[in-house]
């Protein structure tokens, strides 16, 4: 126990600073990408996979670890790349990752190292780069490009989430009161934003999208710059963790440092993994945090958070 309360601690003192740890590692060529150190559980050299009758073919095989069954995608071919070759899947490597309440594990061609970066130096896609890309975010190491791949819409693709809220809950929100206030919502994902929209609007919210924190920080400021409060004008925030310029711990402390804003209700919704979001979330001060995605968890918690106000 002492070791993982250390573990948290040392974790933890990233949060509210804008900073992540980035794995970097590479698929087919030189080109390198990165993944938040934070949604890995464990970087491996290739196990014996077992194939699965019937399974997409990005889905190289499954294995067992510490005792879990663990699928293996191979993230070249799921960004549209071709595969790993069968005779270097021996020296090639596997990063398990938890995303999204499920584990899994990503099949690269080699791990290069782990740097401590600051959340202001990754950006956006460059515009024009296209919707259907699988990048969230890029920066720049040691005069190179890293690209940071886009995992819940490779994971949407893989292994689609049920998105839809079941008619009980819609029933039951038809029954509440017409003119509620909107919900901002904040993340990089266009797919993580979309399962979020479809979700609220289902329950009769209106949703206002945000793609970052800076994005929603700037937003946040210009609804309140006649003298209002945030809470004037929305019913509360749900917010990502990892996203390009500004990460989500960044944006609540900001938040609940201003007395403009800090009325507000915000909720982190993210894919990170349970034990560190609960140290993290009383750190920066967020009211509440929940794993990605379940659409009836989540319309029922905005739900009940709307119903208290």
């Amino acid at each position: 126990m002492a070791g993982v309360l250390d573990s948290v601690n040392q974790r933890t003192q990233l949060v509210g600073q804008n900073r992540l740890e980035l794995l970097l590692f590479r698929l087919r060529g030189q080109q390198l990408y990165g993944i938040n150190v934070f949604k890995i559980k464990e970087v491996l050299q290739c196990p014996k996979l077992s194939s699965i009758p019937n399974s997409r073919t990005v889905v190289r095989g499954v294995s067992h670890i510490r005792g879990e069954t663990i699928p293996v995608i191979d993230l070249s071919m799921a960004i549209g790349m071709p595969g790993i070759p069968a005779e270097q899947l021996a020296t090639s490597f596997v990063i398990i990752t938890e995303y999204n309440r499920k584990t899994q594990g990503f099949l690269v061609s080699s791990v290069d190292r782990i740097m401590n970066m600051n959340w202001e130096d990754i950006l956006p896609p460059p515009k024009g780069a296209g919707k259907d890309v699988y990048l969230t975010a890029v920066t720049r190491i040691d005069d190179k490009l890293v690209e940071i791949i886009d995992v819940e819409k490779v994971l949407a693709e893989v292994s689609p989430l049920r998105e839809d809220v079941t008619d009980e809950l819609k029933a039951r929100s038809s029954e509440r009161a017409p003119g509620l206030r909107p919900v901002l919502v904040v993340d990089d994902s266009a797919v993580a934003r979309r399962q979020i929209e479809r979700c609220l609007t289902a329950i009769g919210m209106e949703v206002v999208t945000k793609n970052d924190g800076k994005q929603a920080l700037e937003y946040l400021k210009g609804i309140t710059q006649d003298g209002t409060k945030a809470g004037d004008h929305l019913s509360l925030i749900i917010s990502d963790v990892e996203m390009p310029e500004m990460d989500g711990y960044t944006l609540v402390t900001r938040i609940k440092q201003d007395p403009a804003l800090s009325d507000m209700y915000v909720m982190l919704h993210t894919s990170l993994s349970g034990v560190f979001n609960k140290a993290m979330v009383q750190k920066v001060g967020a009211d509440d945090f929940m794993a990605k995605f379940s659409p009836d968890e989540l319309a029922e918690r905005v739900m009940e958070i709307i119903d208290q106000q």
